[in-house]
């Protein structure tokens, strides 16, 4: 047997249906990872089966010169909720794809080079979005990678404020880092970074690939900062699983930006599934519920894990539990001894990304595991 890239772990899924996944041989697990936040509105829902079916049934795939239904209502059900005045739309295929699009547009639209990123910010593993990645870990083999990219510590409002200058094309960041840990930003540096883009003139790109599509309690954690950005990325969730990314930016950046461009952009398959994922997630306001069963899970993990653990942190169903050993193990018995899924978020974090979907009894399931197997 060949492999290459992933190593595989020890659990072969079969299936899954809402906020389970099933393996070959019948073991049913509580997913609270979906695959990097990736099935919002959980695994195979109905809506999205079907529009992704009666897609694949008429047409397979055409290229985004040629208009299609399917693709042109993603364009407007994405333009409608981007904020501000954030309503231009790119489709790609990744998270990756969609953050190198946003640094080449900011280079474009400024005339600058110099890209100013954060320490402990992931933001992909193309070039471009490798070089605005922090972590060393993912760039060995691979550098020298794109220039001109300055990293300042996250979270430090002045020395962001030193670091963006008049050869700035664009500032990049999560509204909350994922990969390095599960690190909110508070809303008064967020708002002091779109303060320092404006006077520079510089565009301020906000990665929402994890954060996006209610995962924190709103459909973009930009808007719960009420910071509106140059540039918005998004991308995991958005397919339901299918491939797909999409990069939200101003008139001045889509401005002339059309030379940029990707073979799959949009295809009718993905945009049909990513349009059913808005649709489940704005009509059953899964932005709220993330919010409230969020709070929740903060709230009981908190109390019973106490002293045994260093921190719980987070917003809406994106939660973070800092232990003081390794996660890894924590994360292996959890799979193999309570069924539970979840993710690591650096060597000491345990992340929760579970589906929207997930109730209080899915949380108190969780809560009572993730205690007994760290006591």
């Amino acid at each position: 047997m060949s492999g290459f890239v992933f190593s595989e772990k020890p659990i072969e899924i079969a299936s899954g249906d809402g906020v389970y996944l099933t393996d070959t041989t019948g073991t049913e697990y509580l997913d609270f990872g979906a695959s990097y936040a990736c099935t919002p509105v959980g695994h195979c829902h109905p809506e999205v089966v079907d529009a992704a079916t009666s897609q694949i049934e008429e047409l397979l795939y055409v290229q985004a010169s040629y208009p299609h239904a399917a693709r042109t209502a993603l364009y407007e059900k994405l333009s409608a909720t981007g904020p501000g005045d954030i309503d231009n739309v790119w489709l790609c295929n990744s998270g990756t794809e969609a953050n190198e699009a946003a640094l080449k547009f900011a280079r474009h639209a400024t005339g600058r080079e110099k890209i100013v990123a954060t320490t402990q910010g992931f933001h992909g593993r193309t070039m471009g979005a490798l070089a605005t990645t922090w972590k060393q870990k993912y760039k060995q083999g691979f550098e020298p990678l794109a220039g001109g990219v300055e990293f300042v510590e996250y979270g430090d409002a002045e020395a962001m404020r030193e670091a963006v200058d008049d050869e700035t094309a664009a500032v990049i960041l999560e509204p909350l880092q994922g990969e390095g840990g599960i690190n909110p930003a508070p809303t008064a540096y967020l708002q002091s970074v779109r303060e320092a883009t404006e006077k520079a003139g510089a565009a301020m790109i906000v990665d929402e690939i994890q954060t996006g599509l209610g995962r924190t309690g709103s459909l973009w954690a930009a808007e719960t900062h009420d910071v509106v950005p140059d540039v918005l990325t998004t991308a995991k969730g958005l397919g339901s699983g299918l491939p797909i990314g999409a990069t939200l930016c101003r008139d001045w950046i889509a401005e002339d930006a059309g030379n940029h461009g990707s073979t799959f952009s949009g295809g009718p398959v993905v945009s049909a599934a990513a349009g059913a994922t808005l649709d489940v997630i704005e009509r059953e306001d899964l932005s709220a519920h993330a919010d409230e069963v969020g709070a929740y899970l903060r709230g009981e993990l908190t109390d019973r894990l106490g002293d045994d653990i260093r921190d719980v942190r987070g917003d809406g169903l994106m939660v973070g539990i800092e232990v003081k050993r390794g996660s890894n193990r924590l994360l292996r018995d959890l799979a193999m001894n309570h069924q539970i899924l979840a993710l690591p978020a650096g060597r000491t974090v345990l992340r929760l990304l579970p589906p929207l979907t997930i109730e209080r009894e899915h949380a108190d399931a969780v809560v009572d595991a993730i205690a007994e197997v760290i006591s």
